[in-house]
């Protein structure tokens, strides 16, 4: 080995000169110098592993065969092609598809202001359009000075005369930008259809508008069909109501209880009595004395509630006497005998002792109750029967 000179190996070309092709011996292969100046290779791909075959020149414009997937010059091809530097063309194509973009959302909103312009002419009464003024400026400057953020979509609702009633049903439109090659938004209302007669009519729209072809103006088709097709869904509407109507009349129930005590002397119980029977809505009387009577009439649990705090905790001479029911359609108030609940005193009488003046004069109680068409009840508090003296 000594003494032995070492040639020098020929150095490879620039790596932005280079083609690459699978080399058959594996990724330790050396590129190979090529066999023309480094000026005839424009792409650059330099890979470890890849080695460099014939050159390739491409015309201007021209697409590389790389990109096809063939190797340069006719060679086997490459698993993978070699990306170019950006080529003539390519940034102006999407450019281009910009614009043509930009042109089809113009002429869009175009064709929606005719629309709107010709629906106004259609419908020049006060109330038969609401327009948003200010979307229709917008989309207005956003046409003069095309580019920019797209103006908001259009909204307005026509309001349609169904009917010899002419019933309105309020027909709300929102427009996509894309339309008319989109569908528009449509939804029918009408505060004369119930939640369900609504939808169905709606979805029956919906159906209706997704038949019509993509491309042209669908607003005065759809207020039209409104108007054909609304009327079987207000009828609906109306016998629901009646039914619902008569099913809602629930039957009130007037409940109306006679209390009988030994004797009703104390303030603090007569105090009770009054506020509770003002806190639960009763009507009545209190006849204070001896005998003392309550008479209280309202909603039955408000009745019983009564009778529950009254006779809590210690009130032991105390009885209900009777109970009254009556049912009606209306409003139990109609049928109360009472207005208020009332404080009943009438003139004493007899000779008692120390408390004859608590005895009340059941004959100016009993003229009481028959002016209250309550004369029966005399005769189940007290065991017999009322007769008024003649004077």
């Amino acid at each position: 080995m000594r003494g032995r000179r070492w040639r020098a190996a020929p150095r490879p070309p620039p790596r932005e000169n280079r083609v690459l092709v699978p080399a058959p011996n594996g990724p330790g292969a050396r590129p190979r110098r090529p066999a023309v100046p480094p000026a005839a290779w424009p792409w650059s791909a330099a890979v470890r592993g890849w080695r460099v075959s014939a050159p390739y020149s491409a015309e201007p414009g021209q697409i590389p065969p790389s990109e096809l997937g063939a190797a340069p010059g006719g060679g086997t091809g490459c698993r993978r092609a070699a990306t170019p530097r950006a080529g003539p063309g390519r940034g102006r194509q999407v450019r281009m598809e910009g614009t043509a973009a930009e042109g089809t959302v113009k002429e869009c909103l175009e064709l929606q202001l005719l629309e709107v312009e010709m629906l106004l002419s259609m419908f020049p009464q006060k109330g038969e359009i609401d327009l948003d003024e200010g979307a229709v400026s917008g989309v207005r400057r956003y046409l003069r000075n095309a580019g920019g953020a797209l103006p908001p979509q259009l909204r307005y609702s026509v309001a349609v005369d169904v009917g010899e009633a002419k019933v309105k049903v309020d027909l709300q439109v929102q427009l996509p930008h894309l339309y008319p090659h989109v569908a528009p938004q449509l939804f029918a209302r009408s505060n004369a259809l119930h939640r369900q007669q609504q939808s169905q009519l709606n979805a029956r729209l919906a159906s209706h508008i997704s038949s019509l072809d993509s491309g042209e103006l669908h607003i005065y088709e759809a207020v039209q069909w409104v108007k054909d097709n609304s009327l079987p869904y207000l009828e609906n509407s109306q016998i629901s109501s009646e039914s619902a109507s008569k099913e809602v009349v629930v039957k009130g129930t007037l409940h109306r209880m006679w209390i009988y005590s030994h004797h009703i002397y104390r303030q603090e119980l007569r105090k009770k009595i009054f506020d509770c029977a003002k806190t639960l809505n009763l009507t009545g009387f209190c006849l204070t004395g001896k005998p003392g009577v309550i008479c209280v009439e309202g909603l039955q649990e408000n009745c019983e509630e009564f009778w529950r705090v009254i006779r809590y905790p210690n009130w032991k001479h105390i009885s209900c006497k009777h109970v009254e029911n009556i049912e009606t359609e209306g409003s139990i108030d109609n049928l109360r005998l009472f207005h208020a609940f009332e404080d009943l005193q009438f003139q004493a009488h007899g000779d008692y002792g120390l408390r004859n003046d608590y005895h009340m004069d059941l004959g100016q109680f009993l003229e009481f109750l028959k002016q209250h068409q309550s004369g029966h009840i005399f005769q189940i508090l007290f065991g017999v029967e009322g007769k008024l003296s003649d004077k």
